[in-house]
């Protein structure tokens, strides 16, 4: 058994909580879920994947999050279809055993029964291509405004940085200024005046 991790988050760590965590809302899962399956996969307690989801990682899929609790909505209004086709299913193992069995089945019964069963599937097949490409453009934005999020984070203690050296400068600058001014006064202080042979001022130096 590997010890329980207790180092920093990497992005790539950070990427996979946030992706787990999306996908057991989009299925209808629990986040604590989330938490243990991620958990086991980078050897944390499940404890410090929800500690780093709600701290950190849910401040950066609020969008996502709301996407994903959207999908989930919309598998529940699909899952009466998918008993439908259940439905359809036991109703084709019906005809078979009918048939084995001797019972009288018209031709033209079983061909529209295929047909609609045909159609069925088509429609459900384009739903699930349709549904795959938008998980996977999903899975893209997301990774994308992860990385977005952390140039930003970057980026401003980048501005935080240059903030402190400037007013570093400006400290700098004025303690220069008040060293020039003292300098200037102590120096007048120095000179003084006195009356020449012809009557006219002129500076002495202490």
């Amino acid at each position: 058994m590997s010890p329980t991790r207790q180092d920093a988050w990497s992005q790539d760590e950070d990427l996979l909580l946030a992706e787990v965590v999306l996908r057991h809302i989009r299925e209808g899962g629990t986040q604590l879920q989330a938490f243990e399956e991620v958990g086991k996969q980078l050897s944390r307690t499940s404890a410090a994947c929800g500690f780093r989801w709600n701290s950190f990682v849910r401040k950066q899929y609020k969008s996502g999050i709301e996407l994903a609790k959207k999908q989930r909505k919309e598998m529940k209004k699909q899952l009466p279809q998918v008993e439908e086709e259940k439905n359809v299913t036991e109703v084709m193992v019906e005809a078979a055993s009918s048939i084995s069995s001797g019972e009288s089945v018209s031709f033209q019964t079983v061909i529209h029964f295929l047909e609609g069963l045909h159609r069925k599937a088509e429609v459900s097949s384009t739903i699930e291509e349709d549904r795959e490409k938008s998980v996977e453009k999903i899975k893209e934005l997301e990774k994308k405004i992860f990385y977005l999020a952390a140039e930003n984070e970057k980026l401003s203690k980048n501005l935080k940085a240059i903030e402190e050296d400037y007013r570093s400068l400006i400290e700098i600058m004025e303690r220069a200024r008040k060293m020039v001014v003292l300098q200037e006064e102590d120096r007048q202080q120095k000179v003084k005046f006195q009356m020449d042979k012809n009557g006219n001022l002129e500076r002495v130096e202490k």
